[in-house]
């Protein structure tokens, strides 16, 4: 029985799923959202909290560790100078998985994982997108019906004008 292991095995070899999760990760750091299947992107969400979390600790000691997960030094100097400072007071949760659908050739769910935006600039797009709601057709039919009801009738004159 499986009980309390974790993690997937995804079909895969200890060394392979290894390899992919390092490979996965990097892409990730680098390109700051990818597109994979979502088991896959399930279990990348744990590791690249584990090399956001090594950012953030900053010490070189951590940059080592860091660098055996992660497989380009300049991603790693990318998660230590500009990634961790981001998440500087966030205790974790740096990522994010959207469900888009499922791959044409075998039907595969596919996920988008992406790093969370800046927690001000997640705000204001927040903000922005609320503020710049559409209204319901009710709504503005509402409106134009209070907007008609304040507004007084014109009179029309009984004389017709002729030219």
């Amino acid at each position: 029985m499986r009980h309390l292991k974790t993690g997937r095995k995804l079909n895969r070899s200890p060394s392979h799923r290894r390899a992919l999760m390092r490979n996965l990760v990097t892409s990730l750091f680098r390109h700051e959202r990818i597109q994979t299947t979502d088991p896959k992107a399930k279990e990348l969400r744990g590791w690249a909290d584990r090399v956001i979390g090594l950012g953030k600790e900053g010490s070189l000691h951590a940059r080592r560790q860091a660098l055996g997960i992660v497989q380009d030094e300049a991603v790693v100097h990318k998660v230590f100078d500009t990634l961790a400072p981001r998440y500087k007071d966030r205790p974790g949760g740096y990522t994010r998985i959207v469900k888009i659908g499922w791959r044409h050739g075998d039907r595969a769910p596919i996920s988008l994982i992406e790093l969370l935006p800046v927690d001000g600039a997640g705000k204001a797009k927040a903000e922005a997108s609320s503020s710049a709601k559409k209204k319901s057709r009710r709504a503005v039919q509402k409106e134009k019906g209070a907007a008609a009801q304040k507004k007084p009738a014109q009179r029309q004159s009984g004389k017709k004008t002729t030219a």
